[in-house]
């Protein structure tokens, strides 16, 4: 981590100063670690996927990732901002890595055995143990249109409370999710935005959502969006649009990597996102799914997008 904490890290903590001063440090922590340390930007690498899908859809196309410490080594030599994953594959190496990389324990989780048209994650850590694995912050899953909706806002309301009486930032995995949305509206502009506005709501300091796309699945919303002629054509301002709906801008905003895809697509995603005005990106199965050397030279490619032009 950088010693020094410059003026656009300066600039966004400002948008936080109601926060204790624990939460503040923690998030400066993350904007000054890794390769993008100090331009306002971050990369993480998430590996929850294991939790969420199995092993070997998880790990099967590179089994080095079975072992939790090789995720832990792909963040660090890559120079990720900061590595999220739940307890478990956490507890096996945290104290080999500690304080050479932020860590983001990932407090819910959800499985794919059982499927529902209304999902809801587990919590599956508590904020004591998050704290004895030495997070940096928490993260937490949301699904913006379950039938669940309610359980996971009042569950976050009360978790968020106490990681932030703790020091730590709560980052929302903001996924819509349920039976009046259609698995393509999951990504629709006006879906994403709204889900990236809940997240900011709810009391995110970090929202995690996905790239959207142009389409616009609510009537009310299509209405809405061609009467104010809100530009969504491109990814370039659809990330806008979603920005703007956190606060005009004054929360951070990373974007999933999605499924995985060769490196062309991966890098034509993350131009768009960065001309939009991303914070960054929190990319798992498109890095740690490749060889090493293939994920390494991808995510340098990543950082080189997101720092170009910034100090």
């Amino acid at each position: 981590m950088s010693g020094q904490i410059n003026g656009r890290v300066r600039e966004i903590l400002q948008w936080y100063r109601g926060e204790n001063l624990g939460v503040q440090r923690n998030l400066a922590l993350m904007l000054n670690s890794g390769r993008l340390a100090g331009t306002g930007k971050m990369v993480v690498l998430p590996v929850d996927q294991g939790f969420e899908h199995g092993p070997a859809r998880t790990f099967g196309p590179n089994p080095a990732g079975y072992d939790p410490n090789y995720h832990f080594e792909l963040a660090i030599e890559s120079g990720c901002s900061a590595y999220a994953a739940p307890y478990g594959q956490l507890a096996v190496g945290h104290a080999d890595y500690l304080g050479k990389i932020p860590v983001i324990v990932k407090i819910n989780n959800n499985e794919c055995l059982h499927s529902s048209k209304n999902p809801i994650p587990a919590v599956t850590c508590s904020i004591a143990d998050a704290l004895r694995l030495g997070a940096s912050a928490v993260g937490f899953t949301i699904y913006p249109g379950s039938g669940m909706k309610k359980e996971m806002y009042e569950e976050i309301r009360e978790l968020g409370e106490e990681a932030r009486s703790c020091g730590l930032p709560v980052v929302i995995w903001s996924y819509p999710r349920g039976e009046q949305i259609t698995p393509d509206g999951e990504t629709a502009v006006d879906i994403v935005a709204y889900a990236a506005h809940i997240a900011a709501q709810l009391g995110a300091h970090i929202v995690k959502v996905k790239p959207p796309v142009s389409s616009i699945e609510l009537p009310a919303a299509k209405k809405a969006y061609e009467e104010a002629g809100i530009p969504v054509s491109t990814l370039e301002e659809r990330t806008r649009h979603v920005i703007q709906s956190t606060f005009a801008g004054k929360r951070i905003v990373i974007f999933s990597g999605g499924a995985s895809k060769d490196d062309e697509a991966v890098l034509e995603d993350v131009k768009g996102l960065n001309a939009g005005g991303a914070f960054g990106s929190i990319m798992g199965r498109n890095a740690f799914q490749r060889p090493k050397e293939e994920a390494l030279a991808l995510l340098e490619s990543v950082f080189s997008i997101y720092g170009e032009g910034l100090s």
